[in-house]
């Protein structure tokens, strides 16, 4: 095996089940994905499992790897099928190797023989949940047509009972965009959650379920809502929850004021070392283009390194920066940005240039707005201190100075000022 112009490392979500779901979400743009396989039974065999593992773990040239499941819904797998790939990765592992698991679901068939196997085996579960129950089933129902919120809350606390490290990520649409502190309130206060992902759905309108076309259904975000959402959000966060919720988001902007590296690859220079795997071994430049244009090669005809190193994956990741127009070029928060993904770029500059991304006025709005907090945040880090002092520079102080010690905190995050402000303000 050739390495030489392999990646050190390269992420892969891996799709068991393809695009079946049972669940029937009105803005999911991988369901219609189901067309590319007519006929498929949609269910990834040992070969295909065994043959990814044993590839996949050989390819990483650091001492780390993730195992990522998603789908479609993965859990219609059924457990027998994650246990055969914990022994796989038992045998495929090199010795010392570290393995992070992690298994994106919408919950709804999660029960406790799940919650036992997932914290047995240190799975990090990413739980899909759209904000309080009116807004989640807005669009989030099942095949039958029927709201999932309180099948998807139970999960949630399952996973809280049986200790499951869990993560919400959050379908920013047309039904819950106009109520962003209610949604991260909810999701703060009611689930408990700490670690939030918020995606934008911008869905294009055409009949292929392909990245093209330049309008958007009516379920998608404006740019300028998504801005204001952001920012709404990050106002209640950095006067109260820094270094208690993480907001991915957040945790990207303060990477990139602090000039470390970006974690999340929407917002990297370049792509294409996170790539999707199909349930029948197809692999895919990324989990946003499953589509014939973007289809590397199946891993049981060539070895997955080769597709991973291949020239047409290299020229998909290196377009993120080559296809930039002036206007992102130029732009002052580029370097937060760098254009953002690929696949929202599909609008005109003010010159007249393609390939501006759909959502970019939002983004402009918001890295303005944080701007003063994260440098501020970035000094504290060089001082070797904690980012969460900087909330002491934004919380309204007057009225956090009439709250009693036992009073709930002013600031709205659900704890008592004695443990919450004023606890800070002793500090």
């Amino acid at each position: 095996m050739d390495s030489t112009n392999s990646p050190p490392a390269f992420h892969i979500l891996a799709k068991p089940t393809g695009a079946i779901c049972n669940l029937d979400c009105s803005y999911c743009f991988f369901l219609s994905k189901e067309q590319l396989y007519i006929g498929s039974r949609f269910r990834m065999t040992d070969e295909v499992l065994g043959s990814y593992l044993h590839q996949y773990l050989a390819a990483q040239r650091v001492p780390h790897a993730t195992i990522a499941w998603q789908g479609g819904e993965p859990t219609l797998m059924g457990l027998d099928f994650y246990r055969r790939s914990i022994e796989c990765e038992q045998k495929y592992a090199r010795s010392g190797m570290t393995i992070e698991r992690t298994l994106q679901t919408n919950g709804t068939l999660l029960d406790e023989e799940w919650c036992i196997f997932l914290r047995e085996h240190h799975y990090l579960v990413g739980l899909s949940v759209d904000g309080p129950r009116e807004l989640h089933d807005a669009y989030r129902v099942d095949k039958a047509g029927r709201p999932t919120f309180d099948r998807v809350l139970h999960a949630a606390r399952l996973l809280q009972e049986y200790n499951v490290e869990f993560n919400i990520l959050c379908a920013v649409s047309a039904a819950n965009v106009t109520h962003p502190v209610e949604v991260y309130e909810f999701f703060r206060d009611d689930v408990g959650a700490q670690f939030i992902q918020f995606i934008p759905i911008v869905e294009r309108h055409n009949e292929t379920g392909f990245q093209e076309g330049n309008t958007v259904t009516d379920r998608s975000v404006t740019a300028e809502q998504w801005g204001r959402f952001l920012i709404a959000i990050f106002n209640e966060w950095v006067t109260c929850d820094v270094g208690r919720v993480f907001v991915q988001h957040f945790d990207a902007a303060l990477a990139a004021w602090a000039g470390a590296p970006p974690a999340v690859c929407i917002f990297s220079p370049t792509c294409g070392t996170a790539l999707a795997l199909e349930h029948n071994g197809d692999l895919y430049s990324c989990d946003h283009f499953v589509e014939p244009n973007y289809l590397l090669g199946n891993i049981l005809e060539t070895p997955l390194i080769e597709l991973v190193s291949s020239d047409a994956q290299r020229q998909f990741g290196l377009n993120k920066r080559d296809t930039l127009p002036r206007y992102c070029q130029e732009c002052p928060v580029r370097f937060a940005c760098h254009g953002e993904c690929p696949k929202n770029r599909f609008i005109r500059t003010p010159t007249g240039d393609l390939g501006l991304n759909y959502l970019c006025a939002g983004y402009r709005a918001f890295f303005a707005h944080i701007d003063q907090p994260m440098r501020q945040m970035t000094a504290l880090l060089r001082e070797g201190r904690a980012p969460a002092d900087v909330m002491s520079k934004h919380r309204p102080p007057t009225a956090l100075g009439k709250a009693g010690r036992n009073d709930p905190c002013p600031c709205g995050s659900g704890l008592k000022y004695k443990k919450c402000h004023g606890a800070q303000k002793r500090g």
